[in-house]
């Protein structure tokens, strides 16, 4: 029995190892026949199968078109417009068409903004208004006159205590009559000044002379005494108030001076009418007949007084 059993084992063992001999060749033969007949690469995969679709092919379609129509360079007028002349003003007429809007030219010479005067301001017993807009707007505008032409001023000081203007003008002339010398006045005088002119010099000369062209003035502001005397008062020169006219004189080169014109026949009542015009818008008017300081010209100035004006 025991040698059975032993045969047995022996013969399993055997078998068992027979198989797994027959195992490990498997094995190792396998790779060999597996890759016996393996590409070199791996193949790229072929392309994906997509519908494509045909589209229906159009007949072909003629174009006709005109060359004239087509587009030009920019910068070349394909136009003539027609030249447009404004009734205002011919020097506004535009006369050749553009394709970008210019720059503004100069100001056409002779174009005037007619300027609304402001409303007359009374001075003295008297109040002068302008009745010609258009001519006085060419003048500019000053102390919100438009027949004063001047300039504005800083505030001026005084050397001595009571001179000085607060709101000083430069004046060159008034109502188109020039000022021989650029007078530094306040607004009060300027405006009065200008009244004077146009309601009363102007009439009374005419076309004397082909009328009046210039005022000389001898004296405008100044910090000074009266009549420049040691110890006086104040002059109205001082504070801007006051203007000295010497002379009238006209277009064709003569004058009419006060030295001379008073002691004149008919110079005399021409100064006569004006110095009589004078006052009442001014406040104190001197001439010739007041004392030899005044003996050469006119003192008009704007102080007021309770009794009313003062003229000699």
């Amino acid at each position: 029995m025991r040698r059975t059993s032993v045969g047995r084992r022996t013969k399993n063992r055997q078998a068992m190892r027979a198989v797994g001999a027959y195992v490990l060749v498997l094995i190792l033969a396998a790779p060999a026949a597996v890759f016996a007949n393996a590409p070199e690469r791996s193949p790229r995969p072929k392309p994906r199968m997509v519908a494509i679709a045909v589209a229906t092919r159009q007949p072909p379609v003629n174009v006709y078109y005109r060359s004239s129509i087509r587009p030009r360079p920019r910068g070349v007028a394909t136009y003539s417009a027609p030249i447009v002349r404004l009734p205002e003003h011919p020097a506004l007429a535009s006369t050749v068409p553009v394709y970008s809007s210019p720059r503004p030219g100069p100001r056409p010479r002779g174009l005037v903004r007619v300027a609304r005067l402001p409303k007359p301001q009374a001075t003295g017993s008297a109040a002068w208004t302008s009745s010609d807009p258009v001519a006085v707007a060419r003048m500019g505008t000053i102390c919100n006159d438009p027949r004063i032409k001047g300039e504005k001023l800083a505030r001026i000081y005084g050397g001595r205590t009571g001179c000085g203007i607060e709101k000083p003008v430069r004046v060159w002339a008034v109502d188109g009559i020039e000022l021989s010398q650029k007078a530094i006045l306040n607004c009060d005088t300027a405006r009065t000044l200008a009244g004077w002119v146009r309601q009363s010099l102007k009439p009374a000369i005419r076309n004397r002379g082909g009328g009046v062209r210039s005022l000389s003035v001898p004296s405008h502001y100044a910090c000074r005494t009266r009549n420049s005397r040691p110890g006086a008062k104040l002059s109205e020169h001082a504070q801007g108030h006051a203007i000295d006219i010497s002379a009238i004189n006209l277009a064709d080169g003569s004058r009419i001076t006060i030295l001379d014109g008073w002691k004149d026949r008919r110079d005399k009542r021409v100064l006569q009418r004006l110095h009589a015009a004078a006052c009442g818008p001014f406040g104190t008017v001197l001439g010739p007949d007041s004392d030899s300081h005044h003996r050469d010209h006119f003192h008009f100035d704007t102080a007021r007084y309770r009794s009313g004006p003062y003229c000699r």
